[in-house]
């Protein structure tokens, strides 16, 4: 069966296919390999202002607040996921805010931004780029789909085959190597990491940039 696509102004938002609440072992597994390995890059910012651009339904946010950094902000373009990152947040001390990655400016700076599952879905990712450097006071960590694998596994489960496996809202399609060599136009990257089937990455600001 199909799963509910929930669109705001004709945008599709949030998870498509809940893969944080999955109970499929498979679609788990692979869910802990992402969370695995986005904390750890998290940790290795070392950060103490941490903000979640995209933070969807809180989900990743609310991980991010069991590491205790001293402020936590998370941001949305949808005033939906926001009530509902609102309502899964409401136990931390997180500040929750609708905004859209195109307006970030280092009026929003925080020492780690941390933009997951979101550039996939922007119609333009260099300038969403610009805007994340401009917030960027030290780190990113950055996570899209790694393609063509997303789609093959996408198909494999049996959706999406009308549109070759792509994840309804989905605008940008990355190997690994042209993400990283995107990213890297922009940020220095530290660190590459591949939990299948995503490129994860720890980048940091150009020394020098304004």
């Amino acid at each position: 069966m199909q799963e509910p696509i929930k669109t705001e102004e004709g945008i599709p938002i949030g998870n498509v296919y809940d893969k944080y609440a999955t109970q499929n072992p498979i679609a788990r597994a692979l869910m802990q390999g992402f969370e695995r390995n986005v904390l750890a890059l998290i940790r290795k910012a070392d950060a103490r202002d941490i903000h979640e651009i995209g933070c969807g339904e809180g989900h990743l946010s609310q991980m991010i607040h069991r590491l205790a950094p001293e402020r936590l902000r998370a941001s949305d373009f949808s005033a939906q996921m926001v009530a509902t990152a609102q309502e899964t947040l409401s136990a931390t001390n997180a500040e929750v805010a609708q905004r859209n990655v195109y307006e970030l400016s280092d009026a929003y700076a925080a020492e780690l931004s941390v933009c997951c599952e979101v550039l996939e879905h922007v119609d333009e990712p260099r300038r969403a780029l610009e805007k994340l450097r401009a917030a960027a006071q030290s780190y990113v960590v950055l996570s899209v789909p790694r393609e063509p694998i997303w789609r093959v596994l996408n198909m494999a489960r049996g959706k999406y085959w009308s549109a070759l496996g792509n994840t309804p809202g989905h605008l940008q399609h990355w190997s690994s190597r042209r993400f990283v060599a995107l990213v890297g136009e922009y940020f220095d990257v530290c660190e590459v990491r591949n939990p299948l089937p995503w490129t994860m990455l720890l980048a940091r600001r150009k020394v020098g940039h304004r």
